[in-house]
């Protein structure tokens, strides 16, 4: 018996660990452009997370600070963030940004400006 309930917790925690795998960039990249607001913010906060696509992904977040979401736009701020100075490019919209209409999205973009010039 005992074998048997170590083998089903073996195979459950292997079916879990699988469960949580980040999607793919090129996935990533394509949600921010569904009509799903859920799609979006996933997309933008786990593209946050790939600071080793600098290139291909700090262009689509510096776009997503114009989304009609205001999560979104803070979302794409915060991710910007991270991306420290490899992100200078996004310093002329995320200066726009901090005249945004919501406050967490100015704060956001207060925050990155300062990550990427190594301010913070």
């Amino acid at each position: 018996m005992r074998l048997r309930f170590g083998t089903v917790v073996l195979v459950g925690l292997a079916a879990f660990a699988g469960c949580h795998r980040a999607p793919a960039t090129d996935k990533l990249l394509k949600d921010l452009s569904s009509s799903e607001e859920s799609d979006r913010i996933k997309a933008v906060r786990w593209l946050g997370d790939r600071q080793r696509e600098g290139p291909k992904v700090v262009p689509a977040l510096i776009e997503s600070l114009q989304d009609v979401d205001a999560g979104v736009r803070r979302s794409a701020a915060i991710g910007l963030g991270y991306f420290g100075a490899e992100a200078e490019s996004a310093i002329p919209p995320l200066e726009k940004a901090q005249n945004d209409t919501d406050v967490r999205v100015r704060e956001a973009a207060k925050v990155a400006i300062a990550r990427i010039r190594g301010e913070e």
